[in-house]
Formats: structure tokens, sequence, C-alpha cells
């Protein structure tokens, strides 16, 4: 996937490299595919400390996000804001649907985690699951993760009331914490989210684009390991 990068885009990714190098020179050394989505995070939120509080898995399971998608994976959202972010992919979001409302009520559920329910159903196994909005849609992932099995978790909802514990509850999950990517703290948010997707969808295009040292043109690491700065 090809796409024309403005020159103010150019220089924005080049404002924060250099402060990422100063704030965080650990960071340089983060492998190709997680520096791309902490670059992807911090400009879409302005947020540099997303260096030391992003968490994410081994650089070999982002290249099987990046490969899946890539092979038509289909991709869930828990609220139209993180699925209108998602670009030039359709995502599946299911929290306009009146079935929500009604699987909510009937289930005793928030309406956020019954649209993750009805998602989860239609997108099927293998799935890459992106939320950004609501903790109880997270909860709902990973509660039923042995029957949804996601590809990967991009786990960032925000808020003081559950963000934190979902995420904490994602990456405690035996199953799921390999394939997860998520943040410690209550910030994110549906445009931090949909970034971090956005840097797998656009990997090779932000290299060819003219935004990345740290696309594809640079070796795959082998694992993520070795990234000491926001990670396991």
């Amino acid at each position: 996937m090809t796409r024309d990068v403005h020159v103010i885009e150019q220089e924005s990714y080049a404002i924060l490299r250099a402060q990422l190098t100063a704030r965080y020179p650990a960071a340089d050394a983060w492998p190709p595919l997680a520096r791309a989505v902490l670059e992807r995070v911090v400009h879409a939120s302005a947020d540099l400390d997303y260096a030391e509080d992003l968490v994410l898995p081994e650089e070999a399971v982002l290249a099987e996000a990046v490969d899946a998608v890539r092979g038509g994976a289909a991709i869930v959202a828990d609220v139209a804001m993180v699925a209108a972010g998602i670009t030039r992919r359709r995502a599946v979001c299911r929290i306009t649907d009146p079935a929500a409302a009604q699987l909510a009520s009937a289930a005793g559920v928030t309406r956020s985690a019954a649209a993750m329910r009805l998602a989860a159903r239609e997108a099927g196994p293998g799935a890459v699951y992106v939320v950004g909005c609501a903790p109880t849609a997270l909860f709902e992932l990973v509660e039923r993760a042995g029957e949804y099995r996601p590809l990967l978790v991009i786990g960032l909802p925000v808020g003081f009331v559950g963000a934190v514990e979902s995420k904490a509850a994602l990456r405690a999950h035996a199953g799921l914490s390999s394939r997860a990517i998520s943040n410690r703290g209550g910030k994110g948010g549906s445009a931090v989210a949909a970034a971090a997707f956005n840097a797998l969808l656009y990997f090779e295009a932000d290299a060819v684009g003219g935004i990345g040292e740290f696309g594809a043109a640079a070796p795959l690491s082998a694992s993520a390991n070795e990234t000491k700065v926001g990670q396991r």
C-alpha cells in the first residue's frame, strides 16, 4: 500500500524523532515495527512519554499482524471513532447497531461490550482488535478470548474508570499478553489506538513515502526483547 506524505507530516516526524532521541535515547534502538507504532502514537497524541508507557509484543508478533492485515484479516473496532481513524480499511464496528442495545439489555452488559460481542462473532477468529474508547469492550474481549481468538489486540482505552484495569487484565491474560499492544496508564483514546493500527497498515508505505527511516528499509529484528524502554 502506497501513500503520499505531505511535507508538513515529514517535518512533524523529524521533530518528534529529535525530541524522542533527546528525552528517551533508548527508544532509538527499538526494532522497526515497534518503533513505527511508537512514532505513530506519539504523532497522534504529541505525548513523548508513551516511550515509557507503551507495552508492545515481540517484533515477530507485529510482523505476523502486518502480514495478516495485508492478507485481508478482519479488523474490529470498539467505537465509530476508532473505525473512522483506521484509514483505507473497513473495520467491523457494531456500536451503533440496534442489536447491540438489545443484547446489552438482555445480557446485562454495557452497549460497548455487547457491540464487541457482535463484532467478534461477525469477524471470526484471527481478527485484529482495536480498542480505544471503552474499557468494558476490552474486558469483554479478554473474558471471551478463547472464543474470539484474536491475532492481535490493540488495547488503548482512555479514562478514569476501568481503563487501567482493563489494560492490566489484557497484559495478565495468558493467551493474550504476548499478542497485545497496550499502555500502563489511563491515557489512550480512539486516535491513539487507530494510530497504532495504522503504523502496521502503512509500515512499508511510510518508508517509501518519506516519513520513515524506521520503515521497511530496515531489517526486522527477531525479537523485541532487545527494546528496553516501555516494553516487557
